[in-house]
Protein backbone atom coordinates (compact mmCIF):
# COMPACT_ATOMS: atom_id res chain seq x y z
CA UNK A 1 0.00 0.00 0.00
CA UNK A 2 1.25 3.49 -0.89
CA UNK A 3 2.80 5.39 1.99
CA UNK A 4 0.97 8.68 2.59
CA UNK A 5 3.14 11.75 3.01
CA UNK A 6 2.85 14.72 5.37
CA UNK A 7 2.00 18.24 4.13
CA UNK A 8 2.99 21.08 6.42
CA UNK A 9 0.80 24.16 6.75
CA UNK A 10 1.13 27.70 8.08
CA UNK A 11 -1.83 29.83 9.15
CA UNK A 12 -1.73 33.63 8.87
CA UNK A 13 -4.19 35.04 11.40
CA UNK A 14 -6.07 33.51 14.31
CA UNK A 15 -9.25 35.55 14.51
CA UNK A 16 -12.75 34.15 14.08
CA UNK A 17 -12.06 32.36 10.78
CA UNK A 18 -8.51 31.33 11.72
CA UNK A 19 -9.89 29.83 14.91
CA UNK A 20 -12.41 27.88 12.83
CA UNK A 21 -9.64 26.51 10.59
CA UNK A 22 -7.67 25.43 13.67
CA UNK A 23 -10.74 23.66 15.08
CA UNK A 24 -11.46 21.81 11.83
CA UNK A 25 -7.85 20.69 11.53
CA UNK A 26 -7.98 19.27 15.05
CA UNK A 27 -11.46 17.76 14.65
CA UNK A 28 -10.70 16.10 11.30
CA UNK A 29 -7.07 15.15 11.95
CA UNK A 30 -7.52 11.40 11.44
CA UNK A 31 -10.05 11.69 8.61
CA UNK A 32 -7.93 14.16 6.65
CA UNK A 33 -5.24 11.53 6.12
CA UNK A 34 -7.67 9.54 3.97
CA UNK A 35 -9.55 12.51 2.50
CA UNK A 36 -6.45 14.33 1.30
CA UNK A 37 -4.18 11.36 0.80
CA UNK A 38 -1.71 13.06 3.14
CA UNK A 39 -1.52 14.08 6.76
CA UNK A 40 -2.01 17.83 7.20
CA UNK A 41 0.28 19.23 9.87
CA UNK A 42 -0.09 22.80 11.08
CA UNK A 43 3.40 23.93 12.09
CA UNK A 44 3.15 27.75 12.38
CA UNK A 45 0.47 30.32 13.17
CA UNK A 46 1.34 33.96 12.51
CA UNK A 47 -0.28 36.34 15.03
CA UNK A 48 0.10 40.03 15.86
CA UNK A 49 0.39 39.57 19.63
CA UNK A 50 2.21 36.40 20.58
CA UNK A 51 1.62 37.01 24.32
CA UNK A 52 -2.19 37.01 24.05
CA UNK A 53 -3.86 34.05 25.77
CA UNK A 54 -5.59 31.77 23.26
CA UNK A 55 -7.54 28.97 24.90
CA UNK A 56 -7.34 25.60 23.20
CA UNK A 57 -4.49 26.58 20.87
CA UNK A 58 -1.03 25.03 21.07
CA UNK A 59 1.10 28.05 22.03
CA UNK A 60 4.25 26.44 20.58
CA UNK A 61 2.81 27.01 17.08
CA UNK A 62 2.51 30.79 17.48
CA UNK A 63 4.94 33.23 15.94
CA UNK A 64 5.00 36.93 15.14
CA UNK A 65 7.84 36.55 12.65
CA UNK A 66 6.85 36.12 8.98
CA UNK A 67 10.38 34.98 8.08
CA UNK A 68 9.91 31.81 10.16
CA UNK A 69 7.21 30.83 7.65
CA UNK A 70 8.48 32.21 4.34
CA UNK A 71 12.01 30.86 4.90
CA UNK A 72 10.89 27.37 5.96
CA UNK A 73 11.13 25.12 2.86
CA UNK A 74 9.04 22.41 4.51
CA UNK A 75 5.90 24.59 4.65
CA UNK A 76 4.01 23.87 1.42
CA UNK A 77 0.63 25.54 2.06
CA UNK A 78 0.04 29.01 3.48
CA UNK A 79 -3.51 29.79 4.65
CA UNK A 80 -4.22 33.55 4.81
CA UNK A 81 -7.16 34.69 6.96
CA UNK A 82 -5.89 38.08 8.18
CA UNK A 83 -8.06 40.10 5.80
CA UNK A 84 -7.34 43.54 4.36
CA UNK A 85 -4.97 44.45 1.56
CA UNK A 86 -1.64 44.85 3.35
CA UNK A 87 0.37 43.08 4.62
CA UNK A 88 -1.68 40.18 3.19
CA UNK A 89 -0.91 41.04 -0.46
CA UNK A 90 2.84 41.25 0.11
CA UNK A 91 2.92 38.05 2.16
CA UNK A 92 0.87 36.08 -0.38
CA UNK A 93 3.05 37.27 -3.27
CA UNK A 94 6.20 36.33 -1.35
CA UNK A 95 4.75 32.89 -0.55
CA UNK A 96 3.75 32.24 -4.18
CA UNK A 97 7.14 33.39 -5.45
CA UNK A 98 8.80 31.10 -2.90
CA UNK A 99 6.94 28.15 -4.46
CA UNK A 100 4.36 27.81 -1.69
CA UNK A 101 0.68 27.15 -2.39
CA UNK A 102 -1.77 29.68 -0.94
CA UNK A 103 -5.38 29.42 0.25
CA UNK A 104 -7.17 32.64 1.20
CA UNK A 105 -10.56 33.94 2.30
CA UNK A 106 -9.63 37.54 1.47
CA UNK A 107 -12.34 38.96 -0.83
CA UNK A 108 -10.96 42.51 -0.70
CA UNK A 109 -7.60 41.31 -1.98
CA UNK A 110 -8.93 38.94 -4.66
CA UNK A 111 -11.41 41.53 -5.97
CA UNK A 112 -8.65 44.13 -6.42
CA UNK A 113 -5.47 42.12 -7.06
CA UNK A 114 -6.74 38.75 -8.28
CA UNK A 115 -4.93 38.97 -11.61
CA UNK A 116 -1.56 39.77 -10.00
CA UNK A 117 -1.88 36.92 -7.50
CA UNK A 118 -3.09 34.37 -10.06
CA UNK A 119 -0.30 35.37 -12.46
CA UNK A 120 2.26 34.82 -9.69
CA UNK A 121 0.76 31.40 -8.94
CA UNK A 122 0.84 30.42 -12.61
CA UNK A 123 4.44 31.62 -13.01
CA UNK A 124 5.52 29.48 -10.05
CA UNK A 125 3.24 26.52 -10.89
CA UNK A 126 1.54 26.55 -7.51
CA UNK A 127 -2.09 26.68 -6.39
CA UNK A 128 -3.84 29.91 -5.35
CA UNK A 129 -7.35 29.05 -4.18
CA UNK A 130 -10.02 31.33 -2.69
CA UNK A 131 -13.34 29.49 -2.39
CA UNK A 132 -14.06 31.15 0.97
CA UNK A 133 -13.71 34.66 -0.47
CA UNK A 134 -17.21 34.82 -1.95
CA UNK A 135 -19.95 33.08 0.00
CA UNK A 136 -18.51 31.48 3.13
CA UNK A 137 -19.41 27.82 3.24
CA UNK A 138 -21.30 27.85 -0.09
CA UNK A 139 -19.27 26.30 -2.92
CA UNK A 140 -19.37 28.57 -5.97
CA UNK A 141 -15.81 29.24 -7.21
CA UNK A 142 -14.95 25.59 -7.78
CA UNK A 143 -18.32 24.79 -9.45
CA UNK A 144 -17.84 27.74 -11.83
CA UNK A 145 -14.23 26.78 -12.66
CA UNK A 146 -14.79 23.03 -12.87
CA UNK A 147 -18.28 21.53 -12.70
CA UNK A 148 -19.86 24.17 -14.96
CA UNK A 149 -16.81 24.83 -17.14
CA UNK A 150 -18.53 23.59 -20.31
CA UNK A 151 -21.30 26.18 -19.97
CA UNK A 152 -21.61 29.67 -21.36
CA UNK A 153 -22.84 31.49 -18.24
CA UNK A 154 -24.90 34.59 -19.02
CA UNK A 155 -26.36 35.47 -15.60
CA UNK A 156 -25.15 35.33 -12.01
CA UNK A 157 -27.33 36.95 -9.35
CA UNK A 158 -27.09 36.44 -5.64
CA UNK A 159 -27.70 37.35 -2.05
CA UNK A 160 -24.10 37.40 -0.86
CA UNK A 161 -24.29 39.45 2.33
CA UNK A 162 -25.98 37.90 5.36
CA UNK A 163 -26.22 41.13 7.36
CA UNK A 164 -28.34 42.96 4.81
CA UNK A 165 -30.46 39.90 4.12
CA UNK A 166 -31.18 39.55 7.84
CA UNK A 167 -32.16 43.24 8.07
CA UNK A 168 -34.48 43.08 5.05
CA UNK A 169 -36.03 39.84 6.33
CA UNK A 170 -36.87 41.46 9.68
CA UNK A 171 -38.30 44.51 7.92
CA UNK A 172 -40.46 42.33 5.69
CA UNK A 173 -41.62 39.72 8.20
CA UNK A 174 -41.81 41.68 11.47
CA UNK A 175 -42.46 45.23 10.30
CA UNK A 176 -39.23 46.63 11.75
CA UNK A 177 -37.82 49.85 10.35
CA UNK A 178 -34.23 49.88 9.07
CA UNK A 179 -32.60 51.22 12.23
CA UNK A 180 -34.39 48.72 14.48
CA UNK A 181 -33.45 45.79 12.24
CA UNK A 182 -29.82 46.98 12.07
CA UNK A 183 -29.68 47.20 15.87
CA UNK A 184 -30.99 43.64 16.12
CA UNK A 185 -28.41 42.42 13.59
CA UNK A 186 -25.66 44.12 15.60
CA UNK A 187 -26.92 42.59 18.85
CA UNK A 188 -26.81 39.09 17.33
CA UNK A 189 -23.34 39.61 15.86
CA UNK A 190 -24.46 39.65 12.20
CA UNK A 191 -23.43 43.30 11.81
CA UNK A 192 -20.05 44.77 12.68
CA UNK A 193 -19.68 47.79 14.99
CA UNK A 194 -19.15 49.75 11.76
CA UNK A 195 -21.62 48.14 9.33
CA UNK A 196 -20.83 50.42 6.38
CA UNK A 197 -19.27 47.73 4.15
CA UNK A 198 -22.40 45.60 4.54
CA UNK A 199 -25.27 48.08 4.44
CA UNK A 200 -23.76 50.18 1.62
CA UNK A 201 -23.21 47.13 -0.61
CA UNK A 202 -19.40 47.25 -0.61
CA UNK A 203 -18.91 43.73 0.76
CA UNK A 204 -21.33 42.29 -1.80
CA UNK A 205 -19.70 44.33 -4.56
CA UNK A 206 -16.32 42.70 -3.99
CA UNK A 207 -17.86 39.23 -4.07
CA UNK A 208 -19.80 39.94 -7.27
CA UNK A 209 -16.63 41.21 -8.97
CA UNK A 210 -14.94 37.88 -8.21
CA UNK A 211 -17.91 35.79 -9.36
CA UNK A 212 -18.37 37.78 -12.58
CA UNK A 213 -14.67 37.41 -13.44
CA UNK A 214 -14.82 33.64 -13.10
CA UNK A 215 -18.28 33.10 -14.62
CA UNK A 216 -17.59 35.25 -17.69
CA UNK A 217 -13.85 34.49 -18.07
CA UNK A 218 -12.95 38.19 -18.14
CA UNK A 219 -11.46 40.41 -15.45
CA UNK A 220 -13.95 42.43 -13.39
CA UNK A 221 -12.62 44.45 -10.46
CA UNK A 222 -14.47 46.04 -7.56
CA UNK A 223 -14.15 49.48 -9.16
CA UNK A 224 -16.24 48.18 -12.10
CA UNK A 225 -19.19 47.36 -9.83
CA UNK A 226 -21.96 49.92 -9.28
CA UNK A 227 -22.85 49.68 -5.58
CA UNK A 228 -25.90 50.91 -3.72
CA UNK A 229 -26.92 49.89 -0.21
CA UNK A 230 -30.17 49.39 1.70
CA UNK A 231 -30.18 52.41 4.01
CA UNK A 232 -32.94 54.17 2.04
CA UNK A 233 -35.36 51.21 2.06
CA UNK A 234 -38.41 52.10 4.17
CA UNK A 235 -41.35 50.27 5.68
CA UNK A 236 -43.55 51.84 2.98
CA UNK A 237 -41.37 50.32 0.25
CA UNK A 238 -41.66 46.93 1.95
CA UNK A 239 -45.45 47.38 2.08
CA UNK A 240 -45.70 48.06 -1.64
CA UNK A 241 -43.48 45.05 -2.40
CA UNK A 242 -45.96 42.92 -0.44
CA UNK A 243 -48.84 44.39 -2.47
CA UNK A 244 -46.96 43.36 -5.62
CA UNK A 245 -46.49 39.82 -4.21
CA UNK A 246 -42.75 40.49 -4.08
CA UNK A 247 -39.89 41.03 -1.63
CA UNK A 248 -36.93 43.41 -1.53
CA UNK A 249 -33.43 41.91 -1.48
CA UNK A 250 -29.94 43.35 -1.82
CA UNK A 251 -28.76 41.54 -4.94
CA UNK A 252 -25.46 41.26 -6.71
CA UNK A 253 -26.34 41.17 -10.40
CA UNK A 254 -24.02 40.22 -13.24
CA UNK A 255 -25.00 39.65 -16.87
CA UNK A 256 -22.83 38.71 -19.83
CA UNK A 257 -24.44 40.36 -22.85
CA UNK A 258 -23.39 40.75 -26.46
CA UNK A 259 -22.67 44.43 -25.67
CA UNK A 260 -20.51 43.71 -22.61
CA UNK A 261 -20.62 42.70 -18.96
CA UNK A 262 -23.18 44.36 -16.67
CA UNK A 263 -22.32 44.21 -12.97
CA UNK A 264 -23.91 45.92 -9.96
CA UNK A 265 -25.09 45.56 -6.37
CA UNK A 266 -28.32 47.27 -5.34
CA UNK A 267 -31.70 46.58 -3.70
CA UNK A 268 -34.21 44.92 -6.03
CA UNK A 269 -37.87 44.08 -5.88
CA UNK A 270 -38.11 40.41 -6.83
CA UNK A 271 -41.24 38.27 -7.24
CA UNK A 272 -41.98 35.83 -4.41
CA UNK A 273 -42.00 32.88 -6.81
CA UNK A 274 -38.31 33.42 -7.66
CA UNK A 275 -36.04 31.00 -5.72
CA UNK A 276 -33.99 33.87 -4.24
CA UNK A 277 -37.10 35.43 -2.66
CA UNK A 278 -37.33 32.60 -0.13
CA UNK A 279 -33.75 33.08 1.17
CA UNK A 280 -34.28 34.40 4.72
CA UNK A 281 -32.30 35.79 7.63
CA UNK A 282 -28.51 35.59 7.31
CA UNK A 283 -28.46 32.87 4.65
CA UNK A 284 -26.89 33.49 1.24
CA UNK A 285 -27.74 32.11 -2.18
CA UNK A 286 -26.39 32.40 -5.71
CA UNK A 287 -28.55 31.80 -8.76
CA UNK A 288 -27.03 31.40 -12.21
CA UNK A 289 -28.01 30.45 -15.73
CA UNK A 290 -25.89 28.47 -18.18
CA UNK A 291 -26.65 27.51 -21.76
CA UNK A 292 -26.32 23.79 -20.99
CA UNK A 293 -27.21 23.42 -17.30
CA UNK A 294 -30.09 25.99 -17.40
CA UNK A 295 -30.89 27.39 -13.91
CA UNK A 296 -28.84 26.44 -10.84
CA UNK A 297 -28.93 27.79 -7.27
CA UNK A 298 -26.39 27.40 -4.45
CA UNK A 299 -27.71 28.07 -0.93
CA UNK A 300 -26.28 28.05 2.57
CA UNK A 301 -24.34 29.91 5.25
CA UNK A 302 -22.44 32.75 3.65
CA UNK A 303 -20.26 33.61 6.62
CA UNK A 304 -19.30 32.54 10.13
CA UNK A 305 -16.43 30.77 11.82
CA UNK A 306 -17.00 27.17 10.73
CA UNK A 307 -18.85 27.68 7.41
CA UNK A 308 -15.98 29.84 6.14
CA UNK A 309 -13.41 27.44 7.61
CA UNK A 310 -15.21 24.64 5.76
CA UNK A 311 -14.54 26.34 2.41
CA UNK A 312 -10.92 27.06 3.35
CA UNK A 313 -10.28 23.45 4.35
CA UNK A 314 -11.90 22.24 1.13
CA UNK A 315 -9.27 24.24 -0.74
CA UNK A 316 -6.49 22.98 1.53
CA UNK A 317 -7.50 19.37 0.84
CA UNK A 318 -7.55 20.11 -2.89
CA UNK A 319 -4.03 21.55 -2.72
CA UNK A 320 -2.78 18.58 -0.70
CA UNK A 321 -4.12 16.21 -3.37
CA UNK A 322 -2.35 18.25 -6.07
CA UNK A 323 0.89 18.17 -4.06
CA UNK A 324 0.61 14.40 -3.70
CA UNK A 325 0.28 13.93 -7.46
CA UNK A 326 2.71 16.73 -8.33
CA UNK A 327 0.16 18.75 -10.29
CA UNK A 328 -0.10 22.04 -8.43
CA UNK A 329 -0.98 25.02 -10.61
CA UNK A 330 -3.22 22.94 -12.90
CA UNK A 331 -6.17 25.35 -12.53
CA UNK A 332 -5.04 28.95 -12.45
CA UNK A 333 -6.55 32.14 -13.89
CA UNK A 334 -9.51 31.43 -16.17
CA UNK A 335 -9.93 35.03 -17.39
CA UNK A 336 -8.82 34.35 -20.97
CA UNK A 337 -11.23 36.93 -22.47
CA UNK A 338 -11.04 40.72 -22.51
CA UNK A 339 -14.72 41.64 -22.46
CA UNK A 340 -15.84 45.24 -22.04
CA UNK A 341 -17.55 46.10 -18.74
CA UNK A 342 -20.47 48.37 -19.64
CA UNK A 343 -20.91 51.78 -18.06
CA UNK A 344 -23.73 51.38 -15.54
CA UNK A 345 -25.60 54.33 -17.05
CA UNK A 346 -26.12 52.20 -20.20
CA UNK A 347 -27.60 49.22 -18.33
CA UNK A 348 -31.35 48.68 -18.64
CA UNK A 349 -33.50 48.11 -15.54
CA UNK A 350 -37.13 48.24 -14.52
CA UNK A 351 -37.84 50.78 -11.77
CA UNK A 352 -40.20 51.29 -8.84
CA UNK A 353 -40.55 55.02 -8.12
CA UNK A 354 -42.40 56.38 -5.06
CA UNK A 355 -42.99 60.13 -4.88
CA UNK A 356 -45.08 62.77 -3.08
CA UNK A 357 -46.91 65.21 -5.36
CA UNK A 358 -49.59 67.89 -5.21
CA UNK A 359 -52.98 66.22 -5.25
CA UNK A 360 -54.62 68.22 -8.03
CA UNK A 361 -55.78 67.74 -11.64
CA UNK A 362 -53.15 67.54 -14.37
CA UNK A 363 -50.25 66.41 -12.18
CA UNK A 364 -50.31 62.80 -13.34
CA UNK A 365 -50.50 63.87 -16.99
CA UNK A 366 -47.53 66.19 -16.50
CA UNK A 367 -45.49 63.42 -14.90
CA UNK A 368 -46.38 61.01 -17.72
CA UNK A 369 -45.21 63.66 -20.18
CA UNK A 370 -41.84 63.96 -18.43
CA UNK A 371 -41.34 60.20 -18.64
CA UNK A 372 -42.25 60.28 -22.34
CA UNK A 373 -39.69 63.01 -23.05
CA UNK A 374 -36.97 60.89 -21.43
CA UNK A 375 -37.94 57.62 -23.17
CA UNK A 376 -39.31 55.97 -20.02
CA UNK A 377 -42.32 53.67 -20.53
CA UNK A 378 -44.75 53.28 -17.62
CA UNK A 379 -46.24 49.85 -16.86
CA UNK A 380 -48.16 50.57 -13.63
CA UNK A 381 -49.38 53.58 -11.63
CA UNK A 382 -50.83 53.59 -8.10
CA UNK A 383 -52.08 56.81 -6.54
CA UNK A 384 -53.03 57.10 -2.86
CA UNK A 385 -54.19 60.33 -1.24
CA UNK A 386 -52.23 61.09 1.93
CA UNK A 387 -53.12 64.38 3.68
CA UNK A 388 -53.06 68.15 3.22
CA UNK A 389 -53.34 68.06 -0.55
CA UNK A 390 -50.39 65.68 -1.04
CA UNK A 391 -50.75 62.36 -2.86
CA UNK A 392 -48.35 59.45 -2.82
CA UNK A 393 -47.73 58.24 -6.33
CA UNK A 394 -46.08 54.92 -7.20
CA UNK A 395 -44.90 54.37 -10.77
CA UNK A 396 -43.44 51.12 -12.11
CA UNK A 397 -41.58 51.38 -15.40
CA UNK A 398 -40.63 49.05 -18.21
CA UNK A 399 -36.91 48.35 -18.69
CA UNK A 400 -35.11 51.62 -19.39
CA UNK A 401 -31.49 52.73 -19.55
CA UNK A 402 -30.18 54.05 -16.25
CA UNK A 403 -29.28 57.45 -17.65
CA UNK A 404 -32.78 57.98 -19.10
CA UNK A 405 -34.30 57.24 -15.70
CA UNK A 406 -31.79 59.50 -13.97
CA UNK A 407 -32.63 62.37 -16.35
CA UNK A 408 -36.37 61.83 -15.80
CA UNK A 409 -35.95 61.94 -12.01
CA UNK A 410 -33.95 65.17 -12.17
CA UNK A 411 -36.68 66.67 -14.37
CA UNK A 412 -39.38 65.56 -11.90
CA UNK A 413 -37.48 67.12 -8.99
CA UNK A 414 -37.56 70.48 -10.80
CA UNK A 415 -41.37 70.46 -11.13
CA UNK A 416 -43.31 72.74 -8.77
CA UNK A 417 -45.86 69.98 -8.12
CA UNK A 418 -43.24 67.48 -6.88
CA UNK A 419 -42.84 67.55 -3.10
CA UNK A 420 -40.40 64.61 -2.77
CA UNK A 421 -38.90 61.66 -4.61
CA UNK A 422 -39.18 59.16 -1.74
CA UNK A 423 -37.77 55.94 -3.26
CA UNK A 424 -36.18 54.65 -6.43
CA UNK A 425 -35.76 50.86 -6.43
CA UNK A 426 -34.97 48.55 -9.33
CA UNK A 427 -37.14 45.54 -10.17
CA UNK A 428 -35.83 42.17 -11.30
Amino acid sequence: MEEKRSVKLALLGLGTVGGGVYKLLERQKEELLDKAGASLELVKILVHNIKKERAGVDASLLTDKWEEIIEDPQIEIVIEVMGGIEPARTMILEALNAGKNVVTANKDLVAEYGRELLDAAQKNQVDFLFEAAVAGGIPIIRPLKQCLASNEIDEVIGIVNGTTNYILTKMFEEGMDFEEALAKATELGYAEADPTADIEGLDAGRKVAIMASIAFHSRVTFSDVYTEGITKISAKDIGYAKEFDSVIKLLGVAHNTEWGIEVAVHPMIIAQDHPLASVRDSFNAIFLHGDAVDDVMFYGRGAGELPTASAIMGDVIDVARDIRYQCTGRISCTCYRDTLVKEFKDVKNKFFLRMQVDNKPGVLAAIASVFGVHKVSISKVIQKVITDGVAELVIVTEAVKEYHMEDAIEHLKDMDTTREISSVIREY
